[in-house]
């Protein structure tokens, strides 16, 4: 039931209008005066108030004004017998949701309510959202190297550096970017991600500079590139090394001039934007085979964080278990269970080579397949099994009863496999294996291979 506080020194307006939110089905106190007013604030914590303006001793604005200090999201409505012009500005000025005149009107007192408190919904809502998205991202350990990435991340987010994150595909990289993000002075901005290993090299250069209608087949409209988008805020740029060499000199020219013009276009937009960017590859050896420019290298390399693997972390291992189980049983509504110590203990063993999406996708599996409420020592040896690729491949294939349904299998588990040891970069993939990209295509669609959620 919301809370509503009545400060009025008037005991028919306080009786009148309490009667009215009483009968709406409201809780309602109401006071006679501000400093009762502002105690009651304090002990109650009401979701609005209804505050007179005149009011003996200190009047409406001032205790205004110390609510709004104590609490600068409180809603408060300021009623007053005899406003003006100069009454509304400074009340408006010092926060107060509304200002009413005496003498009250139902009608606007209930559209007034039904307004502010719909604020208040979509101001929670907003709240339980950033905290299920928090926490989602959250980065969990308390490992000497992860709190030393923890440490580093603190020290630079309040800066405007540029940040090269490193790292195994899995380890959480994104987490460490969506953290400086969230702890610069740009976090109130958008954080607007590119995987450039996703997007095949033909079509980088418009999602990241944008286009105009016409500039190209397919352009049949103006579109804003990810700079744009990330215009006062953090744009991230995932996989970096895997960028085509053209991309890679408008993204260091944007990065010296901080102005970006769109694929067949005149005009240059001036953009302020924070880049951090994160790889898998060692960006050195990328630039001694000529892959990737030396000059970006240094521009966006300013501070680097490396991210350890998870086997190397191995004492983070039950946090993130119980991490990965709360959040799966309370966002993904999987039914909850329990996990056994020397279930842990085994995981611990295993060496994790997806790293913390390995792990999360594994619990996830535990989840839904355990035969118990309490995940045992013995689903983890039957769930996650033996962790030798040839044997764990060969023991499934031969569960195949034709020969036809046992070559499917296998051409879907080695293409799964390769596209994960190239973090699901086609192009890269499609090379490897001296396949036409086009073939290869039709093949993750004719397997339904997707790639895992990132943990």
């Amino acid at each position: 039931m919301r809370r509503i506080l009545i400060v009025d020194d008037e005991q028919g307006i306080r009786a009148a209008l309490g009667q009215l939110l009483e009968f709406e089905g409201y809780e309602v106190h109401a006071v006679a005066n501000a400093v009762d007013g502002i105690s009651q604030y304090e002990k109650w914590k009401p979701h609005l108030v209804f505050m007179d303006v005149k009011m003996a001793g200190i009047d409406g604005l001032e205790a205004l004004r110390k609510i709004r200090e104590h609490d600068p999201g409180a809603i408060v409505v300021m009623i007053s017998g005899h406003a003006t012009i100069q009454t509304a500005v400074e009340a408006t000025q010092l926060g107060a949701y509304d200002i009413l005149e005496k003498p009250l009107d139902t009608d606007r007192i209930l559209v007034t309510l039904r307004n502010a408190l719909q604020h208040l919904d979509l101001h929670e809502e907003n709240a339980r959202l950033r905290e299920t998205i928090e926490s989602r991202y959250e980065i969990v350990g308390r490992s000497y190297a992860v709190r030393a990435v923890i440490d580093k991340i603190e020290r630079v987010a309040k800066s405007p550096a540029r940040v090269l994150i490193s790292g195994e595909n899995g380890t959480g990289k994104e987490l460490v970017a969506r953290a400086i993000h969230r702890q610069s002075q740009r976090a109130d901005g958008p954080f607007v991600e590119v995987n450039c290993a996703a997007i095949p090299s033909e079509l980088i250069e418009s999602e990241l500079f944008g286009h105009m209608k016409g500039s190209f087949t397919g352009a049949v409209q103006d579109r804003t590139g990810k700079f744009e988008q990330a215009d006062g805020g953090t744009l991230f740029l995932d996989e970096v090394g895997d960028m085509s060499l053209a991309a890679q000199a408008k993204v260091l020219r944007v990065l010296q001039d901080g102005v970006v013009t769109r694929i067949g276009g005149s005009k240059p937009t001036q953009v302020d934007v924070r880049v951090l960017a994160a790889t898998n590859k060692r960006l050195e050896e990328e630039i001694a085979e000529g892959r990737f420019r030396e000059d970006l290298f240094y521009r966006l390399n300013v501070v680097p964080i490396h991210v350890p693997p998870l086997r190397e972390r191995r004492e983070d291992i039950p946090l993130l278990v119980v991490h990965f189980l709360n959040q799966l049983t309370e966002r993904e509504g999987i039914s909850p269970r329990t996990i056994a110590n020397e279930a842990i203990e085994r995981l611990q063993q295993l060496d994790w080579p997806g790293n913390v999406r390995e792990l999360r996708n594994t619990i996830e599996r535990l989840l839904i397949l355990a035969s118990g409420p309490r995940i045992t020592p013995d689903d983890v040896a039957r769930l996650v099994g033996q962790r030798d690729p040839e044997q764990a491949g060969l023991g499934s294939l031969l569960d195949c009863t034709t020969f036809e349904e046992f070559k499917h299998a296998a051409e879907r588990a080695f293409l799964l496999a390769k596209l994960r040891a190239f973090d699901w970069n086609v192009s890269e993939t499609a090379r490897a294996l001296d396949m036409p990209r086009s073939n290869l295509y039709k093949k993750i669609e004719r397997y339904r291979l997707t790639r895992e959620t990132a943990a």
